[in-house]
């Protein structure tokens, strides 16, 4: 058994103090404010959250493309530039870049992730030996950093909403349905080594990427567990389907999929007010990607209406241009302020800024992992962050003081400590297989730079 006193901590009924915490087989056994201390102690304890959404591979492309090329850049040119980079990429270069990400995401305080997996086969669409090989890379950093892992193969059948060939860096990416089940169980096989909290969902890449056919066979694989698709991230994209299906795409999904909790919608930034309504209603859960969507120009996801109706949301890395936790619901936030020209715009009545976004994320986030966590609660996952609060900022602050300071003026050197269902993986602020993992990530850019 493992016991945590903090001096205050974020339960689900509100701030406490003095709680001991009580941890067991990676599970909460129990929590008891106003107690003795005893154990490890921390100053504040929080549920630590999953990461809803990552493509670690796109890790080792940070810092290259912030240049202008002819016309004006774009997600698209953006595009273009990931699938020459993809290229290079070797099964032991993704291992490495998914340690680091991993352990990047344990060090900012979250503890899972849900790893949209489509970087499948080798440079030109040969399949490896093992059809599932990259997704056994994708364990074995899991395996490696102790990172909770939400594994979602994804499907990419086609280059459009037309039908046309994949082609380029998109051939590493394509299966027909039948092939992608068989890649599906033989990731199934590649997760069987990890820990009892790993999850296996699935993930049609996009409207675009998948048919009908091919969504509803991949959605099937896995009826209990979660499905993530990338929806209305682009102008273009949008107009697409509409021009393929006559709906805009998240309309699209309301009227054929059965959207629900296991649905995570990501990005989602270009919704008219009936989908943004819709999708909240449905209990979708908008996976939200602010550092990146500001990064390729996404646009801003309608938070304000979306929450209004009841809707859930999380956020998550993407690309992993930027690995922050704090900087994450930050920019979220600070989007709103941008779009409605307005100050603490997701704030209500009785929370903080800070505290509405650090519990809604977790709890959405949990939700979109398919994960037992996002609260501090017996029964659950001890997914737990721990923040130092020694420092000047952080020295004074109580309640949702903490939150805010944390997430507007600090950042992710206030972590500290980082449970993972009870695997005790950041200590100090500094997790144990740093040294190893940066050395091998920085021999795979060694190489992948050195060949650009």
């Amino acid at each position: 058994m493992t016991v945590i006193h903090a001096k205050t901590a974020l339960l689900p009924e509100g701030w406490a103090q003095d709680v001991t915490v009580r941890l067991e087989a990676g599970r909460i056994t129990s929590v008891q404010p106003g107690a003795a201390a005893e154990g490890q102690r921390v100053d504040c304890l929080l549920p630590a959250m999953v990461n809803l959404h990552s493509h670690a591979f796109q890790r080792a492309m940070a810092g290259l493309t912030e240049y202008r090329s002819a016309g004006q850049d774009s997600f698209w040119t953006w595009r273009t530039l990931m699938y020459r980079f993809l290229d290079r990429l070797t099964p032991e270069d993704v291992q490495a870049i998914a340690a680091m990400v991993m352990l990047e995401m344990a060090e900012a305080g979250y503890a899972a992730v849900a790893e949209f997996h489509y970087l499948h086969h080798a440079p030109g669409g040969q399949t490896y030996d093992d059809l599932a090989e990259m997704s056994g890379r994708i364990a074995a950093a899991a395996a490696e950093t102790g990172l909770g892992l939400t594994h979602l193969p994804v499907l990419y059948e086609r280059g459009g909403c037309d039908g046309r060939a994949l082609t380029a860096g998109q051939l590493r990416f394509g299966n027909d349905p039948d092939r992608f089940a068989r890649l599906w169980q033989g990731a199934a096989a590649a997760l069987r080594g990890l820990p009892e909290d790993t999850v296996l969902g699935v993930a049609p890449h996009s409207l675009r990427a998948a048919s009908p056919l091919g969504l509803r066979l991949a959605s099937g694989l896995c009826p209990r567990t979660p499905v993530h698709i990338h929806v209305a991230e682009q102008v273009a994209e949008v107009a697409e389907v509409q021009a393929a299906t006559g709906l805009r795409p998240v309309e699209w999904l309301l009227k054929n999929v059965e959207l629900g909790p296991r649905w995570c919608l990501i990005h989602a930034t270009q919704m008219e007010p009936f989908e943004t309504e819709g999708m909240a209603r449905a209990g979708a859960v908008a996976g939200l990607c602010p550092i990146t969507e500001s990064n390729l120009g996404d646009g801003i996801f309608d938070s304000m209406r979306f929450r209004a109706a009841g809707g859930v949301f999380g956020v998550g890395s993407d690309s992993n241009v930027r690995i922050s936790l704090s900087e994450e619901l930050r920019t979220l936030e600070y989007s709103q302020r941008l779009a409605g020209k307005g100050r603490a715009m997701l704030a209500d009545a009785g929370r903080s800024t800070g505290r509405v976004l650090y519990e809604e994320a977790a709890k959405g986030g949990a939700v979109a992992g398919g994960r037992a966590s996002g609260a501090i609660a017996p029964g659950l996952w001890a997914d737990l962050l721990a923040l130092d609060c020694s420092g000047p900022d952080m020295a004074f602050a109580a309640g949702d003081t903490l939150l805010d300071t944390f997430l507007f003026a600090g950042d992710d050197r206030m972590v500290a400590e980082v449970w993972s269902a009870g695997r005790h993986i950041v200590t100090g602020g500094r997790h144990a297989g740093r040294e190893a993992i940066r050395a091998r990530y920085r021999g795979a850019m060694a190489r992948l730079r050195g060949a650009l």
